[in-house]
């Protein structure tokens, strides 16, 4: 098949859509990439893509086109530009592709307005649109400040549902989302063919070998922005400081992540590391360091029906997984057996979780060797990847015979 990807964010910033479209193209598919400029999670165009550089690569693979953008830099103000400058360009850009493709396949985290460019080309090229739902709008903006009710909530309601409406297919990644679309945007499932397509988690994971240093080391990998609430994660280090065999990892980068840096050193902490951001072929020998992994999320009716793409991660490495979390995360972990889950935003419980698990090393392995077990049976990319092959083939036929 000859496939276009139309994603906001892609390589060199870290998001699934990058392994997916590479073993796309590994498996004889002809890929295309309509993205913008790397800035994520920093806000700042990466080295190598400011004045019109690497404006057109190919990478494993990949034909990569890029258009303008400005970075999101770390305000509400500059995330909607960078937001409405990618809606917009993208679309300006994709009507400078004249390569005739077979389907297009939209990864859509926030906002809902990136799928914009990949409408556009569906409606020229008259070709079936894929949409793979990573975040739901418009609930996802009462994350922020914005709130049900609102009109600011409405005018997105509305936007929101038009473009879902523009999709022949709507993939989900939490089972949750169901709901979502069924209820608050009425959408139905049988014409829109709403399906669930887990995440998966890239090979870099499997194979992480046991932590022998001594300390019970736990890891959390990935942004530290609002909704992950790593805050809690350092409130429980403050609670444990007195336990020198346990020790706090925090792998990655985000808006938030000075605010938790500093309440580390306003507490005395010499229990937690902050690491920083790195690319996932450099994340397993934090992976290795573990002896558990930590996920946290805000409280939110958003959030509560999310599966973190971090959770794959976890699991496949084969560790024990602690949650500060409610919702769909809360209850994979409780039918994998794989960890131990207190409520989103206790600090206390997720202490007590963490030295429970520090104290029965050979339970804490078990219940990792349930969380592979349980990722090989409900998240194997290679079953996965061949849904998704089918998903396509069946939509390219539809349009053929016109239904």
């Amino acid at each position: 098949m000859n496939i276009l990807i139309v994603s906001q964010h892609y390589y060199p910033e870290q998001f699934r859509i990058n392994d997916i479209s590479f073993e796309l193209a590994k498996r004889g598919h002809k890929v295309t990439v309509l993205t913008g400029l790397p800035n994520y999670p920093e806000g700042k165009i990466y080295d190598g893509y400011q004045n019109k550089q690497n404006r057109n690569q190919t990478v494993n693979g990949v034909h990569i086109i890029r258009t303008s953008l400005i970075g999101r830099g770390k305000s509400l103000l500059t995330f909607g530009i960078n937001y409405a400058w990618f809606a917009i360009a993208g679309k300006q850009k994709a009507k400078t592709l004249h390569e005739d493709f077979d389907v297009i396949f939209s990864y859509q985290t926030s906002p809902v307005s990136m799928v914009w460019p990949a409408i556009e080309v569906k409606n020229r090229q008259n070709i079936p649109l894929v949409l793979y739902c990573l975040d739901q709008w418009p609930i996802s903006i009462t994350t922020g400040p914005f709130s049900k009710g609102t009109l600011a909530y409405s005018f997105f309601w509305r936007l929101s549902v038009d473009t879902y409406n523009k999709a022949d297919r709507i993939l989900i990644t939490s089972k949750s989302f169901e709901n979502y679309f069924n209820k608050e945007l009425k959408l139905s499932t049988e014409k829109y063919g709403l399906d669930y397509w887990p995440q998966y988690a890239e090979d870099i994971y499997q194979n992480t070998i046991k932590n022998i240093n001594g300390t019970y080391d736990v890891l959390y990998a990935g942004n530290i922005g609002p909704a992950a609430d790593v805050e809690v994660i350092v409130k429980a280090a403050e609670y444990l400081k007195e336990h020198k065999n346990i020790h706090f990892n925090i792998v990655g980068d985000g808006v938030n992540r000075q605010n938790c840096e500093q309440m580390a050193i306003n507490a005395g902490l010499n229990n937690i590391t902050f690491y920083g951001s790195h690319k996932v072929d450099e994340m397993k020998q934090y992976y290795d360091l573990a002896d558990a992994f930590l996920i946290t999320m805000k409280d939110n009716e958003v959030v509560n029906y999310t599966l973190p793409a971090k959770m794959q991660s976890y699991m496949l490495a084969g560790k024990t997984i602690i949650g500060a979390i409610n919702g769909e995360t809360k209850r994979v972990i409780q039918d994998a057996d794989c960890g131990y889950c207190g409520p989103s935003g206790d600090a206390r419980r997720l202490a007590e979780n963490i030295l429970k698990a520090s104290e029965d090393e050979q339970d804490t392995y078990g219940r990792g060797r349930n969380a592979s077990t349980y990722y090989h049976s409900h998240f194997d990319k290679e079953k996965l990847l061949d849904e998704l092959e089918k998903i396509f083939q069946e939509e390219i036929d539809r349009k053929k015979i016109g239904k």
